[in-house]
């Protein structure tokens, strides 16, 4: 059957025109159910006669069918495995799909497991199912009363099978009017606590279910001024009155928060609750800017929300006199939401002596994230567990917000949890690939197929090598090296051809552009692709055939580039070195086999490329990095140590940025539109204003208008006789920049190419596709540019291509940060049983705490130096980054000597705490630990230099 609608509209230039829209009907679609044998068998049923969960609701079997209201906001309810035979109308999805795109995948998800029994209707095309909108009807009257009509034909299409249908929606006219048509509709509520066998399924439902989202609050006092709606926000930006921006929470202060909007260099600083205005971290809020007299700066001091008072003060402001404070910046205050980035939180339940109550207070293991408030009658199970929470929504009556819970995740302190925690924080994929990915890969044992070498060249018999960390099984890259008869030499970068296995819009492609990067943690790896192909096809092993794509230049012995040639190769490595393999080769003169020889050579361009880098203005900055030794039977971290680094670290490290620079010139000139590349903004010189100052104080002076000033001044930056001292700027020097991140070429002027750190024009990522996608795809563009593969629609793209760049940018920073994590996790289990002295150097000062950086272990941490006990004034001098307790001075890169240990006292809160040792501050500093050294006992206390009394 056809329907036509028609309707006119205006164009753009004022013209009028009619619209006709044909809408087919159809007759000979199936109902879903296994029992019915009047639908024609054209889609696969899945509805069942039997639920996994038996309901005091009803005598007989039943399916339910659920709004948009539902599918919103119940989503936890609707994944739980007891919710089975569900009718999913195609009047719901499409307005899920409308309205939030995150849960439409999630329903697609369920859709497709078949073990949930979760049917699609196509209601709108229907001929018994659709209905036409009413004259004066909204759009979700007319929707509302489809989900009704939808209900009542299957209602009449299956009452000769005994099966009941329920409506279930919490939209209470919605339910009124289903019930006066005579169908059965329930709130979900009332439906799951009518499941026999699944009481705890109550703690999975939303707020918005359990009734009244000022339950949890005593008085229900109005705490928070009302949120401006989004069409009196918009009218505000417009006039420039109100500003848009993300919202990031302070990770020191509970009380403080920033926005950053384009109509500030500086972000805007929200000081308050009040003005924070339930403002939760990464939403994309509207702000007020407050008049200029009333700027201040941040705090400087460190404040955690340690209080579970309802009433607490919310005009209180964070300690500190932030007025006078030399960084003044933009001031102002949240007024609106206009979109909430909520997420699912992991955390714990705050300790407490009366488990049978059923609300409870969760805190998030994200320091940005603010306490909530959630039900639940596991409370004695949960409270020694790691769990998951969703926000629900926060009322303006309520403290915190209010949320519900999801699962637990394990048992706090075992390993795997806390790894678990970490992956599902940091929004890591980390799930087996799927059956669909698995069979896109060849099958074994693989061999090289004889065209291949017709398509590629055959470099079998040139000596290549790898040089990579030990244990790396993933190996990415490789290098010859080859001297000329005409004094010259030839360089090559061989990078593992994965764009061979992985061909695009297949399953195992979808998933390594979801995943984005290999994730690397201290005792496992999250691939990016399966390991057939990361550890076995695609790695550059020594002594196996392999493909490659690969970069050959002709170079002078100064490392200037004669000629360049990229094309796709077939390798045989003669060895797979370690670093110190290679260095040892590099350093015993006695060995000139071709291998050691190649290496010295290389090593030796790689010297001068260095070089040449460092005076086009390139920065060496620095972060600690730490190895950890893992017990192999229990995994877990038996011993500790700071990487050291190697020429052969520099050695690869310049011919992959040879191979990158080269690589980004050649594709952007080719697809100027579409290349993917990767910048590093220059930072707003208000970003080194603490690294100039405190630089000042040691009497250094840091030039930072350009990066090439940068780089000399922290080359000359020496103090005599402390060496780690220009380590430490270097470590202070990467906080203020910048982050790198990939873009499309099309979507910004050339000008704005430029990567600061490593001063080159245009820059990309080429070297390693087996654990990073934006490679893999630069490996197609250059594979086309060379006529070896061809392109496809959307890696032409622009759009597209700049979607791809904005996830790589997104899993990219996940990945660093996890991995961060990780390290931060493994210190403390390898510290669980310890308690140490150890020499450390204050990186930050604060009003009343520092932040110290332990150089052995690459360990970072906040000392908070006030005490109850502690009678003696603090002086905090911000432009000096000087903090005076007493008698004594602790200033930025300060050697001092502190206290490591865990804090076990509560097994919820579990934690690396470090303590100050010396300098001697009474009420302050503990006692030195003393170890057993022969037959005395001394103390184990260095004695740091600079540590002024």
């Amino acid at each position: 059957m056809l329907k036509a609608k028609t309707f006119v509209k205006k164009t753009k230039r004022g013209n009028i025109i009619k619209v006709v829209r044909e809408h087919y009907l159809r007759d000979d679609l199936s109902c879903g159910s296994l029992l019915c044998q009047k639908c024609p068998n054209l889609s696969p049923a899945k509805l069942s006669e039997k639920q996994k969960a038996e309901s005091s609701l009803f005598s007989k079997a039943h399916y339910l069918v659920i709004d948009t209201n539902v599918a919103l906001h119940q989503i936890d309810f609707l994944e739980d495995r007891n919710i089975t035979d569900v009718i999913v109308l195609q009047t719901v999805l499409q307005e899920v799909r409308h309205l939030n795109d995150s849960l439409y995948k999630r329903i697609r998800t369920i859709i497709e497991n078949n073990s949930k029994r979760f049917f699609v209707l196509c209601n709108e095309h229907h001929r018994s199912t659709y209905i036409d909108r009413e004259p004066n009807e909204s759009c979700n009257d007319r929707n509302d009363r489809a989900i009704r009509v939808a209900t009542a034909w299957y209602e009449e299409h299956l009452k000769h099978l005994d099966i009941d249908i329920v409506l279930l929606t919490n939209d209470r006219d919605n339910r009124d009017k289903a019930i006066k048509a005579g169908l059965k509709s329930y709130q979900v509520l009332d439906y799951v606590k009518s499941l026999k066998g699944c009481e705890n399924l109550v703690d999975h439902l939303s707020v918005q279910e359990k009734g009244d989202n000022n339950s949890t609050v005593h008085d229900k006092k109005v705490m928070f001024d009302e949120h401006l709606s989004l069409y009196d926000i918009k009218m505000g930006i417009k006039s420039n009155r109100y500003h848009q921006g993300k919202f990031e929470a302070s990770r020191e202060n509970y009380l403080e928060g920033f926005v950053s909007c384009t109509a500030y260099d500086k972000q805007v600083i929200i000081r308050g609750l009040k003005n924070l205005n339930r403002a939760v971290h990464e939403d994309v809020v509207a702000i007020e800017i407050f008049p200029k007299s009333q700027w201040v700066g941040a705090s400087g001091t460190v404040q955690l929300d340690e209080k579970i008072d309802e009433e607490e003060d919310l005009n209180a402001m964070p300690d500190g006199d932030a007025q006078n404070s030399i960084y003044v910046r933009p001031t102002g205050r949240v007024i609106g939401i206009i979109k909430r980035n909520w997420r699912n939180y992991c955390g714990v339940l705050l300790p407490t002596d009366n488990t049978e109550k059923t609300r409870h207070i969760f805190i998030p293991s994200e320091k940005r994230i603010p306490r909530i408030r959630i039900e639940t009658r596991q409370a004695d199970v949960l409270m020694s567990h790691r769990i998951i929470v969703s926000v629900d929504c926060w009322p303006r009556s309520s403290r915190y917000p209010l949320g519900h819970f999801i699962r637990d995740i394990g048992p706090m302190g075992d390993r795997e949890t806390e790894e678990e925690v970490l992956l599902l924080e940091h929004d890591i994929p980390h799930l087996p690939f799927s059956k669909s990915v698995l069979d896109c890969l060849p099958k074994l044992p693989w061999s090289i197929a004889d065209y291949e070498f017709v398509l590629r060249e055959d470099l079998r018999n040139t000596c290549v090598c790898s040089v990579d960390p030990p244990g790396c099984t993933d190996i990415d890259d490789a290098l010859h090296y080859k001297s000329l008869p005409n004094g010259n030499c030839e360089v090559g970068v061989h990078i593992a051809d994965l764009s061979h296995f992985v061909r695009p819009g297949t399953a195992l492609d979808l998933e390594a552009q979801k995943r984005g990067t290999s994730v690397y943690l201290c005792d496992k790896r999250i691939d990016m692709v399966p390991e057939v192909l990361s550890s076995n096809l695609c790695s550059l092993r020594a002594n196996e055939d392999r493909l490659a794509f690969s970069g050959i230049w002709e170079m002078t012995k100064e490392g200037e580039i004669v000629s360049r040639r990229f094309c796709k190769t077939v390798i045989r490595s003669v060895a797979a070195l370690t670093y110190a393999e290679a260095q040892i080769l590099i350093d015993d003169k006695s060995r000139t086999d071709p291998l050691s020889e190649g290496l010295r050579g290389l090593n030796e361009l790689a010297k001068k490329l260095k070089q040449r880098r460092i005076e086009a203005g390139a920065l060496t900055l620095a972060s600690p990095e730490v190895r950890f030794h893992i017990d192999s039977e229990t995994h877990d971290p038996i011993g500790i140590e700071t990487k050291e680094l190697k020429e052969t670290n520099s050695m690869i490290e310049e011919f992959m940025l040879l191979a990158n620079c080269e690589v980004a010139r050649h594709i952007e000139k080719e697809f100027p539109q579409c290349a993917v590349l990767r910048r590093h903004p220059s930072p707003p010189l208000t970003n080194f204003d603490l690294l100039v100052n405190a630089a000042a104080v040691k009497g250094i002076q840091v030039k930072c208008s350009t990066n090439a000033e940068l780089a000399y001044s922290l080359e000359h930056a020496n103090i005599p006789g402390d060496p780690f001292f220009n380590i430490l700027l270097r470590i202070v020097s990467t906080r203020c920049m910048m982050q790198a991140v990939y873009f499309c070429s099309g979507m910004l002027p050339e000008e704005e190419y430029f990567h600061y750190g490593l001063a080159v024009p245009m820059y990309t990522h080429f070297t390693s596709p087996i654990r990073r996608y934006p490679d893999l795809l630069v490996h197609r563009l250059l594979a086309a540019s060379v006529g070896q593969d061809k392109t496809y629609t959307e890696l032409l793209d622009r759009n597209i291509v700049h979607e791809w760049c904005e996830n790589m940018n997104y899993r990219h920073h996940q990945a660093q940060l996890v991995q961060r994590a990780s390290i931060a996790l493994h210190t403390q289990l390898y510290f669980k049983d310890k308690c140490l002295d150890e020499d450390a150097y204050i990186l930050f000062v604060r009003r009343n705490a520092i932040v110290v950086l332990v150089r052995r272990y690459g360990l970072e941490s906040t000392i908070f130096l006030k005490a109850v006990e502690s009678q003696v004034d603090f002086v905090y001098e911000e432009d000096k980054c000087k903090l005076t307790v007493g008698r004594v001075t602790l200033q930025m890169f300060d050697r001092v000597i502190v206290q490591i240990s865990v804090e076990d006292c509560n097994i919820q809160h579990k934690k690396l705490r470090m303590k100050l040792v010396n300098p001697i501050i009474p009420g302050v500093s503990v006692e030195p630990i003393y170890v057993t050294m022969g037959n005395n006992d001394e103390p184990h206390v260095p004695r740091p230099d600079s540590a002024r009394h």
